[in-house]
C-alpha cells in the first residue's frame, strides 16, 4: 500500500479543514515546499495535493504551487480541486504532475471522464466524496442523491482505475477511517481504492493495509503528530 501525505492549499497557504467546511480552515504549515521535503525525508513516494480555492471556484487557482512541488521534489504528485477540462489536465500532466483527480465532474459530466481516460489512462483518478453514503460535489458544498458505490461502478465501466474515497463526516476529525464504507467499496469494484478522511493513528493505516487497499491519505494526523509518517510508510510497505 502507498501512503499519500496531504497538503491542502487555500489562498496560497497550507491548511486543513474539518468536514470540508471552509469556515474551519486553519494554517498547518508555514511553507509548502519545506513540508513536501519533510515528506520526502520520511520516505514518502507520493503526495496528495488539493486546490481548495479551485474546488470552490470550479477552476484551477493555486497551480504554480503544485507544479513547483512536481518539478522540484522527487515526489509523485496527485492533484485535485477545480479540474474540469481537458486543458487543465494537460497543463498539470505536461507540467510533471503524476495523477489528476476528477471530482464533481465525474457526477456531472461522465463523458469528460471517459475522454480523459482515453487520453491519459491511469494518470486520471476519480475522487468520490460522500456524506451519509451519498456523493457530495462542488467542494462538498452540494449533496446529491447518488450512492457512492453506484458512482464508483459507473466510473469503473468507463475505465477508471483509481478511486479516492472520502467520508466527509470523518475528514479532518481524527476519528478513524470509515472501515465499513471502505470495505463495501473495495468489495464492490476492482479499482485501486485510496482511503481519505479520518486517519488518526498507525492503527488506521493497519486497517487499510489489512483490507488490501491501494493507498491511504494522511493529513491532519501528520500535522497534529498523532501519526508518524515514516512509521506509516514502513507499515504500508511491510
Amino acid at each position: 500500500m502507498i501512503i499519500l501525505p496531504a497538503i491542502d492549499i487555500k489562498d496560497g497557504n497550507c491548511v486543513r479543514l474539518v468536514r470540508g467546511d471552509y469556515g474551519t480552515a486553519h494554517k498547518v504549515a508555514e511553507d509548502y515546499m519545506q513540508t513536501a521535503q519533510s515528506f520526502v525525508k520520511a520516505g514518502a513516494d507520493w503526495i496528495h495535493m488539493v486546490d481548495l480555492d479551485g474546488a470552490k471556484d470550479a477552476k484551477p487557482v493555486n497551480t504554480d504551487i503544485f507544479l513547483d512541488v512536481a518539478k522540484n521534489t522527487p515526489l509523485k504528485v496527485e492533484v485535485g480541486g477545480g479540474i474540469r477540462t481537458m486543458e487543465t489536465m494537460e497543463m498539470y500532466l505536461s507540467g510533471g504532475v503524476s495523477r489528476v483527480i476528477l471530482g464533481s465532474v465525474a457526477l456531472k459530466n461522465p463523458d469528460l471522464v471517459a475522454q480523459a481516460i482515453r487520453e491519459y489512462g491511469e494518470k486520471v483518478a476519480v475522487g468520490i466524496d460522500a456524506k451519509n453514503g451519498f456523493v457530495a460535489v462542488e467542494g462538498w458544498l452540494d449533496a446529491s442523491t447518488v450512492d457512492y458505490i453506484f458512482l464508483a461502478r459507473e466510473m469503473e465501466k468507463i475505465g477508471v482505475r483509481t478511486v479516492i474515497f472520502t467520508d466527509i463526516s470523518k475528514d479532518g476529525t481524527l476519528s478513524g477511517v470509515n472501515a465499513e464504507q471502505l470495505k463495501a467499496l473495495h468489495d464492490a469494484v476492482s479499482m485501486n481504492v485510496i482511503a481519505s478522511g479520518g486517519v488518526h493513528t498507525i492503527e488506521d493505516i493497519k486497517i487499510c493495509c489489512n483490507m488490501g487497499l491501494y493507498g491511504t491519505i494522511a493529513g491532519k494526523s501528520l500535522y497534529q503528530g498523532t501519526l508518524d509518517l515514516a512509521e506509516a510508510v514502513a507499515c504500508a510497505r511491510a
